[in-house]
């Protein structure tokens, strides 16, 4: 059985790589189907994010933007 709980990683602060790494090194520790809510900052995220969920095999579900200059990415975990 699945959890529809998203882990969620906190890189609000960070500049491009940081938010990719740390997203890609929780990911991995999880579960093919599983879900990642990234938080970040830094502008260039919204290419680099999906850019990294397609190369990594990973669904990129969208984003949201949040207070305070934050977006939120959920990407479901790939095979």
């Amino acid at each position: 059985m699945m959890s529809n709980e998203a882990r969620e990683v906190d890189a609000c602060g960070l500049l491009c790589p940081l938010p990719v790494l740390r997203a890609r090194k929780v990911i991995l520790s999880l579960q093919p189907g599983a879900l990642l809510r990234l938080l970040a900052t830094d502008p260039a995220a919204v290419i680099d994010v999906p850019h990294f969920a397609r190369e990594g095999g990973h669904e990129f579900l969208g984003s949201e933007e949040l207070a305070g200059g934050v977006t939120a990415y959920l990407l479901r975990r790939g095979a």
